[in-house]
């Protein structure tokens, strides 16, 4: 089957994210299917993790090779050619894969039938690893959809091949299926489905073996430094927008096509490259920006020179020049890489809402906590419950910080973090994969001290004291002089964290709710991501 649009039908989601979902009523009613066995190469695009576009593998527009079966195969016809595709077609030697499969206990209990088809194949036993409901269980996409246990195929370290087997039809999206967990609200599919998807891009890395996707041939030039890599990307993704038909707006993916194409001009602009020829769209939203970024960039760089650079001089440039936060974040990090983009953010959030409330009420200025960090990456202040939120998460990340200490050992260390309303994410130094066990015990320790209801509490102490009490902090962090010290317990030296840190946090822990991991995965060589959520 051809490719689908970029523009879905489906008003649940912006863009097509995955080549499965022009096929999602099949699953359904496999009566309609034009055949019962289908395999399509699919153009998709993902915002989730635009921040991170530039590294080895992140993209905004990529292409993802499925292939689906309506009641035509099961289990064991997938993995097997799956295994006989990677090794005897693309001849990748099968040290370098290493598989992982559903391990329950939730969502359809644990994925047996998979675990003894892959046992049956001696060699694919050597790298076997199982996972949880965040990593090894899929879907639905949308509000709800069929949905089922994974087996992921990995080639040195990095996913590249999900078999997804679509047992199951969910009613709910899968933030609810995360958090709930609830087995009553999934209904067994008559007809069981395969879907399946690999990324096209992260293949040709995988068969060439390059370090990162943008030493392939899919990128003439092999783009090296982070900004042209931005730009290769975002390029790309600009064209496929732009040949469906969307035009720049200040709503939904017109907004996105935009953020896209200002990224570019900012990025070319501050960089000196040459000027990108993608047509007379992107010239057009071209000219117009360029005016918005010559007075900003000029404004940017007097207060950066002052090297006292603060969320609210980005909310000034915001409000007095219309310049886009996200651009000036994409500056700093042009400029200095170890930024504290969280306290930028917290700042920033503090100055918008402090604004809101100004010019709602005509009162005195309210402060506080973190604001909402929107998918598309546009920042707006947040209304109190999100606040609360955002804060309930601040202080349930000390939390994690702690517990992988104790699970992992004392090597661990902060290698960065971003909160947002819907979750945290936090970057630590660990050398491998997570197991299933060693996650769950990191969130049975969280939860415990949730449950034991402790006090979170604040003292200052000038710097020197305060690395003495063997309070936990970023190294890539200027801390005030004297600084201001969170400690989760009833006093510092029995405290169960203890980390520098500016606030804001909860009075006590089981103010946080319940903490869940959501994911873990690679950020690069020998740092970790952990993604999670309160409830």
């Amino acid at each position: 089957m051809p490719s689908s649009s970029l523009l879905p039908d489906d008003p649940s989601v912006l863009f097509t994210t995955a080549g499965m979902q022009q096929f999602k009523k099949y699953y359904t009613s496999p009566e309609l299917a034009p055949a019962k066995n289908i395999a399509s190469i699919q153009k998709c695009i993902r915002t989730s993790d635009i921040d991170e576009v530039g590294d080895e593998s992140h993209l905004t527009f990529f292409e993802m090779l499925g292939n689906f079966s309506f009641g035509g195969y099961w289990k064991k016809e997938a993995i097997q050619w799956a295994a006989t595709f990677l090794i005897n077609e693309l001849r990748i030697d099968h040290s370098r894969i290493s598989i992982t499969y559903y391990g329950g206990p939730v969502a359809g209990g644990r994925d047996i039938e998979s675990k003894g088809i892959i046992e049956n194949n001696s060699w694919l036993m050597e790298k076997l690893d199982e996972g949880g409901i965040e990593d090894n269980f899929w879907g639905p996409t949308g509000s709800e959809g069929p949905c089922g246990p994974t087996v992921e195929f990995y080639i040195d370290g990095i996913e590249v091949w999900n078999l997804v087997f679509n047992e199951y039809y969910y009613k709910g999206t899968r933030e609810e299926l995360l958090r709930d967990q609830v087995l009553e609200k999934l209904t067994p599919l008559k007809t069981k489905g395969i879907d399946t998807g690999m990324g096209l891009e992260r293949l040709a890395m995988m068969v060439q073996k390059k370090k990162n996707i943008y030493e392939t041939d899919l990128f003439p030039g092999h783009p090296t430094s982070r900004a042209d890599r931005i730009i290769a990307d975002h390029a790309r993704a600009i064209e496929a927008l732009v040949s469906e038909g969307l035009q720049p707006s200040n709503k939904d993916r017109g907004y996105v096509l935009r953020r896209l194409i200002r990224r570019v001009v900012t990025l070319e602009y501050v960089n000196k490259l040459s000027a990108s020829r993608l047509g007379p769209i992107f010239e057009g939203e071209k000219q117009k920006f360029l005016k918005t970024l010559e007075a900003g960039l000029r404004e940017f760089r007097r207060r950066w020179n002052t090297n006292i650079f603060s969320g609210l001089d980005a909310y000034y440039l915001h409000e007095s020049f219309g310049f886009p936060f996200i651009l000036t974040e994409d500056l700093i990090r042009d400029e200095k890489l170890d930024f504290n983009f969280d306290k930028l953010r917290e700042e920033y959030n503090e100055a918008a809402l402090a604004h809101k409330e100004k010019s709602r009420a005509g009162a005195e200025k309210k402060f506080g906590g973190h604001g909402l960090v929107l998918s598309t990456g546009e920042l707006r202040a947040a209304d109190e419950k999100e606040l609360k939120k955002v804060t309930r998460l601040h202080t349930a990340t000390h939390l994690l910080h702690q517990a992988l200490r104790n699970v992992l050992g004392e090597s661990v260390h902060q290698a960065g973090s971003d909160i947002t309303v819907e979750r945290t994410r936090f970057d630590f130094t660990f050398d491998r994969k997570l197991t299933a066990s060693e996650i769950k015990n990191v969130e049975d320790i969280v939860n415990d001290v949730i449950g034991k209801d402790l006090p979170v509490q604040k003292v200052t102490k000038p710097r020197s004291e305060a690395e003495e009490t063997g309070a936990l902090f970023y190294f890539k962090e200027k801390y005030p002089d004297p600084v201001n010290i969170y400690f989760v317990g009833d006093s510092l030296e029995t405290a169960f964290s203890k980390e520098f840190c500016g606030g804001p946090h909860v009075e006590r822990t089981r103010d946080i709710g319940k903490f869940k991991i959501i994911k873990e995965e690679a950020v690069s060589a020998g740092v970790r991501r952990i993604r999670a959520t309160v409830t």
